[in-house]
């Protein structure tokens, strides 16, 4: 064979490899749980059995997400530390200027919703820093690696992921595949996760979608929902500095929920620099802040922020960032 025709073969035959191997290509084989899980959704939920299959077989295992939820901030920051990085003057001017830009629609939103204005937009300012911060990993990744692949949570992560494919009928503006948010699959401006969106998510424009991305209408109203549905007290009291008295007794509460009476916390030692009912429910928070210990007396309100997020680190930034805004909101005047 002339040499010629000898290149012109070779060229052929490694031309046609790459062919050949993507059409042999296939997706990998379904693990044992990804079958359970999909013959799950079938049984409970209708879903079909195949078609769960084909789009987990679209998720791809992300190793940065389970780095990122093994240390999360508030695991290891005192809250001298944490309340920086949501307690700034960049912050508080942000969610001035943002309550401005909307204030029509917020307002009618908290008088409908009776939740605060400044919760809702806290909430907005802390999760997203108003919306420009939404998350870069694609939902489906996030949720498919933390419900087949981080065993301490996997049944929480699995209810998340089941959710997400029932969303996936024209529920939500955009298709599960396209969806991005944070390494724990929440999404939009309030960080919805899927049970969140099922239960507390509105579609406040009229459009017959949820978009938590870019409708401000339902994204606020989506929080004020969530807000509205955990409870929360109009006018109520979130949170008050306490001082504590030498012969104060030790409490050491087991989560947030306000469970004494405030005069009992009273007669414990720990007196509220503001006073309130003394038949309200309460609780006691301890902090590290700047300048030692700091005591907190909390009720109802604090516990629904926890609902939210249950780190009370991040409760107390929320309202923090709330009462910042408000007094700039009234300081500035009409």
């Amino acid at each position: 064979m002339p040499v010629f025709s000898r290149v012109i073969l070779a060229v052929a035959v490694l031309s046609a490899v790459p062919y050949a191997a993507a059409q042999d290509a296939q997706p990998p084989a379904p693990t044992a749980a990804e079958l359970a899980f999909a013959a799950e959704q079938a049984r409970d939920y209708g879903l079909d059995s195949d078609a769960v299959l084909a789009i987990l077989a679209k998720a791809e295992y992300q190793q940065s997400i389970i780095d990122a939820i093994s240390r999360p901030a508030e695991a290891v920051k005192p809250w001298k530390d944490y309340r920086t990085i949501f307690i700034s003057d960049l912050r508080r001017d942000g969610g001035i200027a943002f309550y401005r830009d909307n204030q029509e629609l917020i307002d009618a939103v908290a008088a409908e919703f009776q939740v605060a204005p400044s919760v809702i937009v806290a909430i907005i300012g802390v999760e997203t820093s108003y919306g420009k911060i939404t998350g870069k990993y694609r939902v489906l990744d996030a949720l498919a690696t933390l419900a087949f692949h981080y065993p301490p949570r996997e049944k929480f992560f699995r209810g998340e992921l089941s959710q997400l494919l029932r969303l996936n009928d024209g529920h939500l503006a955009y298709p599960i595949e396209e969806l991005r948010g944070s390494y724990a699959g929440a999404m939009g401006w309030g960080q919805f996760m899927p049970t969140s969106i099922a239960k507390f998510a509105r579609d406040y424009d009229g459009d017959t979608r949820i978009d938590l991305w870019n409708s401000r209408p339902d994204i606020v109203a989506s929080i004020a929902s969530y807000f509205q549905g955990h409870g929360w007290e109009q006018n109520g009291p979130v949170a008050v500095r306490a001082q504590r008295r030498e012969d104060a007794r030790e409490v050491t509460p087991a989560n947030s929920e306000p469970v004494y009476p405030l005069e009992q916390l009273i007669g414990w030692g720990y007196v509220p620099e503001t006073p309130f009912d003394p038949q309200r429910p309460a609780t006691l928070l301890k902090l590290e802040g700047e300048e030692g210990t700091e005591y907190w007396i909390t009720f109802q309100n604090f516990y629904v922020i926890t609902r939210y997020n249950r780190s009370p680190l991040y409760a107390m930034a929320v309202n923090q960032l709330a009462d910042q805004i408000a007094a700039g909101i009234e300081g500035a005047g009409p």
